[in-house]
């Protein structure tokens, strides 16, 4: 009776309370890490629960499985030039930054790029999650989303390769792997569609999540993370959307947000109870700080840069674009846990990463009008982007294709 009244009150706590604190424009993510520092601090070791442990994977699976079901091939396409631009920015900064952290932090190359992956690569699934409470307009949301699809992309790549570079080997076969699963989950979700769903109606949203988890996991046990199986499984989803459509439909979409939705304050709580105790101190504190300083002007500075004086846009729009890309709480969670569980990462600068996530994860909801929320809903037309007449020139200039998804 103990254990269940233990698990009502963590459900309660982590569904409602942080709910509630948004009105202070507090996200409710950091509100769920931050209770599990706490218990972590009050309780230590007991505060590692195997339960817990299983939601938070669900969570982040499940998020990452949204994410994938987002990426629309049509949308990447029609501002396929920018967002090339984009991505060249972003891998020299990428490796600007890599090389300051082997030069100046003393760390081999394999954790010095996922440090610089940890603190510029935006979290995706958190953005699309919140994006439409921010008060941006249609083409500011358009143009938010695919530089995070896009960057997410890259990132997820560049993980594969860095956490297996150390064995060419391994490397080899579970690239192996993972091309097999690009084409073994079409043909996964075909047969469940042939022979599972004409006899269960309404039964796509559970198989899509079952095979995304089973995707999650065998990429963990490839030597990555649960992310990536997730991604790829949402990914082949959507592009499928024509031969099945009712598998990444709308109303799957927003199902699989909700499933979401449940499960991610889990992992988030989990997070915090595996921050380690000396990652809350004063040089902790003074180092986030300072990456915080240096690093988050320089990703914000970086996308005005680029949009005010590559495509014309206007500052304040560009300035908007810039911080709703700012946040990269889960991806740096992700890859400081990786950075400390394979690297051995020290203490502090593992909280320093946590304080800078957390700060640039705030930002958003100070600078717009309206907080974080978990469950945007609203849709806002508005006004077309400079960056869509541009797509939309080269499109007219180029011979039309059949969309693949």
């Amino acid at each position: 009776m103990r254990n269940e009244l233990i698990y009502l009150v963590l459900i309660f706590g982590l569904l409602v309370l942080p709910r509630a604190l948004q009105r202070f424009k507090i996200p409710a993510p950091l509100t769920c890490m931050v209770f599990g520092t706490v218990a972590m601090l009050a309780w230590g070791d007991e505060s590692h629960d195997p339960l817990v442990g299983w939601l938070a994977t669900l969570g982040i699976s499940s998020l990452f499985l949204f994410a994938g079901l987002e990426v629309d091939p049509r949308e990447l396409r029609k501002g396929l030039k920018p967002l090339l631009a984009h991505l060249a920015i972003r891998t020299l900064t990428l490796a600007g930054t890599a090389w300051l952290a082997w030069h100046y932090l003393a760390l081999e190359w394999r954790p010095a790029v996922l440090l610089a992956l940890a603190l510029l690569t935006p979290s995706t699934g958190f953005i699309l999650d919140t994006l439409e409470r921010l008060g941006l307009d249609e083409a500011e949301r358009f143009w938010v989303t695919s530089k995070a699809i896009a960057g997410e992309l890259f990132a997820l790549a560049a993980l594969f390769f860095v956490l297996l570079a150390d064995d060419p080997g391994h490397l080899a076969l579970s690239t192996g792997a993972l091309v097999a699963m690009l084409f073994g989950l079409p043909l996964v979700f075909i047969a469940l569609g042939r022979w599972v769903v004409p006899h269960a109606p309404g039964s796509e949203f559970s198989l899509l999540v079952m095979v995304g988890l089973v995707a999650a996991f065998a990429t963990a046990k490839l030597g990555v993370y649960y992310l990536v199986g997730a991604f790829v499984a949402g990914l082949v989803a959507r592009l499928l959307r024509i031969r099945m459509p009712r598998l990444a439909s709308d109303q799957n979409l927003h199902a699989v947000r909700l499933f979401a939705t449940f499960f991610v304050p889990f992992y988030f709580f989990n997070a915090g109870t595996k921050v380690p105790e000396g990652a809350v101190s004063w040089e902790a504190l003074l180092m986030g700080l300072a990456l915080t300083a240096l690093v988050l002007p320089f990703r914000i500075g970086t996308i005005w840069l680029q949009r005010r004086f590559m495509f014309g846009e206007d500052h304040r729009s560009s300035l908007r674009v810039s911080v709703a890309l700012a946040p990269t709480l889960i991806f740096t969670l992700v890859l400081a846990g990786i950075l400390r569980d394979r690297f051995a990462l020290s203490d502090t600068l593992f909280g320093a990463l946590l304080l800078y996530a957390t700060l640039n994860t705030i930002l958003p909801s100070l600078v717009f009008r309206s907080p974080f929320d978990v469950d945007p809903m609203d849709t806002r037309k508005a006004p077309r982007h400079p960056e869509d007449a541009i797509a939309d020139d080269a499109g007219r200039n180029t011979p039309r294709t059949v969309s693949l998804d």
